[in-house]
Formats: structure tokens, C-alpha cells, sequence
């Protein structure tokens, strides 16, 4: 069986080379990869528990996902792990189902498989244990969500620009009466989402009354046609809507034909969050695309640099919007 001074030598470097690619710590892409392929050459597997014994480290992350059945959640725990194992960690992966409490669980269990570290989408507006994590000294890093009141940096996306140019699509269009169906209320993303959408909204004389914002129970198909029958209730009910998850989305549209009406003929539909069978349904979605495999990467480096002890900011990456046909965009489109 092969050991590190094997590895060292087929890579050509020192086996303290080979110990901080290992653990994560080589500043040189092309030293780590010269180092990773002969790992995987010689069939090297490190002793994680010797290692962890002699550094206080496992060699593991823990990943905290509210929901895999999200395909957005789905490639981005995707892309986590990827990463983390091109940098030599293993990924512990646990699925919240939206539920604290299941958080809470997880949460739990990876502590006490002492991680070196813990990437957490949370599920609603945050749970206990996340504060525990913080009092506990364990590196954490938020994913895609905010938690008020946890001092940690978080890795999203900004829909800022993206949110800016959906209202103006949809202003050029001739749509007048948009609505929007959001997360459960006193999430802070869908709040983030409402406020932004309704502010872009405002710049091109558009409203965006209450009636016209539906929250959602969760962020799933059953939520999101229960919020677009009530709009299509309403006396003047909207021509456009902005679903801020793509379930929620599919739902809309589910209730939308149901009811005998077409997209976009007599509503618009936009989706926050974008994935590549969109462009297969008729007509192909506009979506609001996040940058869903930098966010994992990012999220990964972020952790790693706090378990290095170095300084760790939250990072923003940029959505875009991506017009298709789904609002009554030309075809040209």
C-alpha cells in the first residue's frame, strides 16, 4: 500500500508539500495538481485519523442544505463537493427539508464528527444550534441564505442588477399589473427579493400593492399554485408574475393551465433561479439565473480560509436576468 513519502516522490515534492495539499493549505494550483493526480495514481488514502490526532483536524467539512429536491440546492451542494474534494476534503452532507428541527439534528451529528468546518444554507430564518456553532469555535460560513443575528460571513448571489432589468423587460413588454410569489414570510431572502423588485418595479411607474405579493407556505409546487390562484381571483389580476423559486414556479404554471390561460399570452412568468431543462418547456422560461457553481466554490474557500484562522468577508456574485420567452419576448429572442 502505498504511504506519502510514495506520493512525494511521484509528484516530486517534500512530503510536507504533500501534507498541506492535503489538508487544503497549497497556495500553488500546479504543485496541488501534480500532487493530487499521483494520490490518485498510487491509490493513496491518507490516515484521517492519525492526521486528525496530530493536527486537531478531520479532513471533513459539513454541508448543511435546506432542501435537495431543489434542483437549485441540488447543483450547488454539487458544486461544494467537487471543490472540496479537488482541494483533498471530504464533504458530509445533510438535508434540512426546510425543517429546523432536522437542522438542529444535523447540525449535531457533524459536530460531534468533529468537521473542521460547517457551510449551512438554513432552513426558515436560522435554528439554535447555529448560534452553538458560533459560541463552539467551529469555522462556519452561511450559503445562499442570511441568519439574522449569526456572526458569520455569507457566500449568495446579488439580484440587485438582475431585478433592475426584469423590471424594465417587463415595462418594455407593456406588462402593467406584475406580481410576485415569495418564501415564507420573515425569510430574509424573499423579503430581500420583495423590497428589490418592488423598488425596481416603482422606477418604471409600476406598483406592486400587497394583494399582488403572495407568500408562499413553502418553496414548493403545492405553495406557489395555491399563491397564483388566489391572484387570478383577484378583480384585476396580474399579467406578469415573478416566482422567486423555480417549484413555486412550476406550480404557477400548473394552476395557470388548470384555469385555461397560456403563458405568455395571458400571463407572464419569470423564475428566480435557473435550470437547464427550462429552455425545454413551452414556452422556454425567462429566469433570473444565479452563478450557482461559483457560489459553491466560493462558499468552499471562504470556509477554508476561516479554518485557516485568515480573515473571511461575505462575498456577493452578480445574478442575470436571462430572457427567453416567457413574458412575450420577440422571437428574435
Amino acid at each position: 500500500m502505498a504511504n506519502i513519502k510514495d506520493v512525494a516522490e511521484r509528484a516530486g515534492v517534500s512530503v510536507a508539500t504533500v501534507s498541506r495539499v492535503l489538508n487544503g493549505r497549497s497556495p500553488v494550483a500546479e504543485t496541488r495538481e501534480r500532487v493530487l493526480a499521483a494520490v490518485q495514481e498510487l491509490g493513496y488514502r491518507p490516515n484521517n485519523v492519525a492526521r486528525a490526532l496530530r493536527t486537531a483536524r478531520t479532513g471533513a467539512l459539513g454541508l448543511i442544505i435546506s432542501d435537495l429536491t431543489n434542483p437549485f440546492f441540488t447543483e450547488l451542494a454539487d458544486a461544494v463537493e467537487d471543490e472540496a474534494r479537488s482541494l483533498g476534503y471530504s464533504l458530509v452532507i445533510g438535508n434540512a427539508g426546510e425543517r429546523p428541527a432536522q437542522q438542529d439534528d444535523y447540525i449535531r451529528t457533524l459536530l460531534d464528527r468533529r468537521i473542521d468546518g460547517l457551510l449551512v444554507s438554513s432552513a426558515g430564518t436560522g435554528s439554535a444550534m447555529l448560534s452553538e456553532v458560533v459560541a463552539s469555535g467551529t469555522p462556519l460560513v452561511l450559503l445562499d441564505r442570511t441568519v439574522p443575528g449569526i456572526d458569520a460571513p455569507c457566500v449568495r448571489a446579488d439580484g440587485r442588477t438582475a431585478l433592475t432589468e426584469l423590471a424594465g423587460h417587463l415595462a418594455a413588454l407593456g406588462r402593467r399589473r406584475p406580481a410576485i410569489i415569495v418564501a415564507p414570510a420573515g425569510t430574509p431572502t424573499g423579503e430581500e427579493r420583495l423590497e428589490l423588485f418592488r423598488a425596481a418595479l416603482a422606477e418604471h411607474g409600476l406598483a406592486l400593492p400587497d394583494e399582488r405579493v403572495g407568500s408562499s407556505p413553502d418553496l414548493q409546487h403545492t405553495g406557489g399554485r395555491r399563491v397564483m390562484n388566489a391572484f387570478l381571483d383577484l378583480a384585476e389580476p396580474p399579467d406578469a408574475v415573478l416566482a422567486t423559486d423555480n417549484l413555486m414556479a412550476l406550480g404557477a404554471m400548473d394552476e395557470l393551465r388548470a384555469r385555461g390561460l397560456r403563458v405568455p399570452d395571458d400571463v407572464a412568468l419569470v423564475v428566480y433561479d435557473d435550470v437547464p431543462w427550462f429552455t425545454h418547456i413551452d414556452p422556454p422560461l425567462t429566469a433570473i439565473a444565479q452563478p450557482t457553481r461559483e457560489l459553491g466554490r466560493a462558499a468552499v474557500h471562504t470556509l477554508l480560509a476561516r479554518i485557516e484562522g485568515q480573515p473571511a468577508d461575505s462575498v456577493l456574485l452578480p445574478a442575470r436576468l436571462v430572457p427567453r420567452r416567457s413574458c412575450g419576448e420577440p422571437p428574435t429572442l
